[in-house]
Protein backbone atom coordinates (compact mmCIF):
# COMPACT_ATOMS: atom_id res chain seq x y z
CA UNK A 1 0.00 0.00 0.00
CA UNK A 2 1.18 3.45 -0.82
CA UNK A 3 1.53 5.93 1.97
CA UNK A 4 -0.40 8.95 0.80
CA UNK A 5 -1.99 12.12 2.02
CA UNK A 6 -5.13 13.70 0.63
CA UNK A 7 -5.56 17.45 0.73
CA UNK A 8 -8.74 19.15 -0.50
CA UNK A 9 -8.77 22.71 -1.79
CA UNK A 10 -12.07 24.01 -3.22
CA UNK A 11 -13.38 20.57 -4.22
CA UNK A 12 -10.15 19.79 -6.09
CA UNK A 13 -8.33 16.72 -4.94
CA UNK A 14 -4.57 16.92 -4.64
CA UNK A 15 -2.75 13.71 -3.90
CA UNK A 16 0.67 13.83 -2.33
CA UNK A 17 2.37 10.49 -2.42
CA UNK A 18 5.64 8.79 -1.88
CA UNK A 19 6.15 5.86 -4.17
CA UNK A 20 8.80 3.45 -5.26
CA UNK A 21 7.91 3.89 -8.94
CA UNK A 22 10.82 4.98 -11.12
CA UNK A 23 9.23 5.79 -14.43
CA UNK A 24 6.55 8.25 -15.44
CA UNK A 25 3.93 5.71 -16.53
CA UNK A 26 4.16 3.79 -13.24
CA UNK A 27 3.72 7.01 -11.27
CA UNK A 28 0.72 7.92 -13.41
CA UNK A 29 -0.85 4.50 -12.83
CA UNK A 30 -0.46 5.01 -9.08
CA UNK A 31 -2.35 8.30 -9.29
CA UNK A 32 -5.08 6.80 -11.48
CA UNK A 33 -5.54 3.77 -9.25
CA UNK A 34 -5.83 5.99 -6.17
CA UNK A 35 -8.42 8.17 -7.91
CA UNK A 36 -10.41 5.10 -8.97
CA UNK A 37 -10.22 3.67 -5.45
CA UNK A 38 -11.80 6.81 -4.04
CA UNK A 39 -14.59 6.78 -6.66
CA UNK A 40 -15.28 3.09 -5.99
CA UNK A 41 -15.31 3.72 -2.24
CA UNK A 42 -17.87 6.47 -2.76
CA UNK A 43 -20.14 4.19 -4.80
CA UNK A 44 -19.94 1.36 -2.26
CA UNK A 45 -20.61 3.69 0.63
CA UNK A 46 -23.66 5.17 -1.08
CA UNK A 47 -25.01 1.71 -1.90
CA UNK A 48 -24.71 0.72 1.77
CA UNK A 49 -26.40 3.95 2.88
CA UNK A 50 -29.31 3.59 0.45
CA UNK A 51 -29.72 -0.06 1.41
CA UNK A 52 -30.01 0.87 5.08
CA UNK A 53 -32.50 3.64 4.26
CA UNK A 54 -34.63 1.22 2.25
CA UNK A 55 -34.65 -1.33 5.07
CA UNK A 56 -35.51 1.41 7.58
CA UNK A 57 -38.40 2.50 5.37
CA UNK A 58 -39.60 -1.11 5.25
CA UNK A 59 -39.65 -1.26 9.05
CA UNK A 60 -41.44 2.08 9.14
CA UNK A 61 -44.08 0.73 6.76
CA UNK A 62 -44.47 -2.46 8.82
CA UNK A 63 -45.13 -0.41 11.96
CA UNK A 64 -47.40 2.13 10.30
CA UNK A 65 -48.78 0.93 6.94
CA UNK A 66 -50.11 3.85 4.92
CA UNK A 67 -49.72 5.18 1.38
CA UNK A 68 -47.07 7.72 2.30
CA UNK A 69 -44.79 5.09 3.85
CA UNK A 70 -45.44 2.74 0.93
CA UNK A 71 -44.36 5.48 -1.47
CA UNK A 72 -41.20 6.02 0.60
CA UNK A 73 -40.36 2.32 0.34
CA UNK A 74 -40.86 2.19 -3.43
CA UNK A 75 -38.89 5.38 -4.15
CA UNK A 76 -35.97 4.34 -1.95
CA UNK A 77 -36.05 0.88 -3.54
CA UNK A 78 -35.88 2.42 -7.02
CA UNK A 79 -32.97 4.68 -6.07
CA UNK A 80 -31.07 1.80 -4.51
CA UNK A 81 -31.61 -0.50 -7.50
CA UNK A 82 -30.57 2.27 -9.87
CA UNK A 83 -27.34 2.93 -8.01
CA UNK A 84 -26.51 -0.77 -7.75
CA UNK A 85 -27.04 -1.14 -11.50
CA UNK A 86 -24.78 1.84 -12.19
CA UNK A 87 -22.09 0.42 -9.90
CA UNK A 88 -22.27 -2.92 -11.72
CA UNK A 89 -22.12 -1.17 -15.08
CA UNK A 90 -18.98 0.74 -14.02
CA UNK A 91 -17.37 -2.42 -12.60
CA UNK A 92 -17.39 -1.11 -9.05
CA UNK A 93 -19.42 -4.17 -8.04
CA UNK A 94 -19.36 -7.60 -9.64
CA UNK A 95 -22.64 -8.43 -11.37
CA UNK A 96 -23.35 -11.35 -9.02
CA UNK A 97 -22.63 -9.18 -5.99
CA UNK A 98 -25.04 -6.56 -7.31
CA UNK A 99 -27.68 -9.21 -7.97
CA UNK A 100 -27.28 -10.58 -4.43
CA UNK A 101 -27.66 -7.11 -2.92
CA UNK A 102 -30.79 -6.43 -5.00
CA UNK A 103 -32.26 -9.81 -4.09
CA UNK A 104 -31.71 -9.25 -0.36
CA UNK A 105 -33.35 -5.83 -0.50
CA UNK A 106 -36.21 -7.02 -2.69
CA UNK A 107 -37.04 -9.90 -0.34
CA UNK A 108 -37.26 -7.52 2.61
CA UNK A 109 -39.47 -5.13 0.66
CA UNK A 110 -41.78 -7.93 -0.49
CA UNK A 111 -42.21 -9.17 3.07
CA UNK A 112 -42.88 -5.66 4.31
CA UNK A 113 -45.42 -4.82 1.60
CA UNK A 114 -47.36 -8.09 1.80
CA UNK A 115 -47.91 -7.98 5.57
CA UNK A 116 -50.84 -5.76 6.47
Amino acid sequence: MISSQLICYDDNLILLYTSVANNKSAKKRILISERNRLVNKSYKSTVRTLTKKTLENCEKYKNEPNEENKKLVTTSLNKTFSLIDKAVKKNVLHKNNGANKKSKINNSVKIALTIK
